[in-house]
């Protein structure tokens, strides 16, 4: 498993069968730092698909106060994550998991994709996000709300490649306030973070939008 430096002074394990952080990876970051500083509670963290687990690892290390768990369908992907000192189990979405969190996190497969785009193995389910590239999304947020604390709050990243306003609508169908509360420009797309809370949990730094400028991997 190869060493690689990624978001600012960190270092992670990667794998050819695992998704490598780019300019999204690092804009969650960005963006879940940013919903937990100044806490003055120990938060309970889940993040669903860690993928490598550099969000989860980034974030435990700047804030290790908290609480963290992880998820990730693939075996490759737990592996990785384990090296990475992230505890994660093995589970599709939030498949046997119990409790509530405060803060629910993911990064979802989000690019629009056809079957003739489809690649062979576990790396396909990290970016193929179906024909209108919100399968998952929308199988996320059938079940996030009910994880959700009274004042919790889910960060989902998307791309508007993704229908930025196609989501917005669905996580409002669920009975989530939301808000963008960051967003970086990339070629050929615009990705963005998507905040949703329940209507108790809204807070000044919700309604912020923070544009980050672009990063080289």
């Amino acid at each position: 498993m190869l060493e690689h430096s990624t978001h600012p002074g960190y270092q992670i394990h990667l794998a050819d069968t695992v998704y490598e952080p780019a300019e999204d990876s690092y804009l969650l970051i960005d963006a879940a730092l940013n919903e937990i500083a100044g806490s003055n509670r120990r938060l309970r963290i889940i993040e669903i698909g860690t993928g490598s687990g550099i969000v989860t690892a980034a974030m435990m290390r700047d804030a290790p106060e908290h609480r963290y768990a992880a998820t990730d369908i693939s075996p490759h992907a737990v592996t990785c994550a384990r090296a990475n000192r992230v505890p994660v189990v093995r589970a599709d979405l939030f498949r046997g998991i119990g409790g509530r969190f405060d803060l629910i996190i993911f990064n979802p497969p989000y690019l629009p994709t056809t079957p003739a785009e489809r690649v062979d193995g576990w790396l396909d389910r990290a970016w193929n996000g179906g024909a209108d590239g919100r399968a998952v999304i929308n199988r996320f947020l059938k079940h996030a709300p009910a994880f959700l604390a009274d004042r919790g709050s889910i960060l989902l990243l998307l791309s508007s490649l993704t229908g930025i306003e196609a989501v917005r609508e669905r996580m409002a169908s669920v009975g989530l306030l939301v808000y963008e509360v960051a967003s970086i420009r990339c070629p050929g797309e615009r990705l963005v973070v998507l905040r949703g809370s329940h209507p108790l949990s809204l807070s000044p730094r919700s309604c912020q939008t923070v544009n980050t400028p672009p990063k080289t991997v």
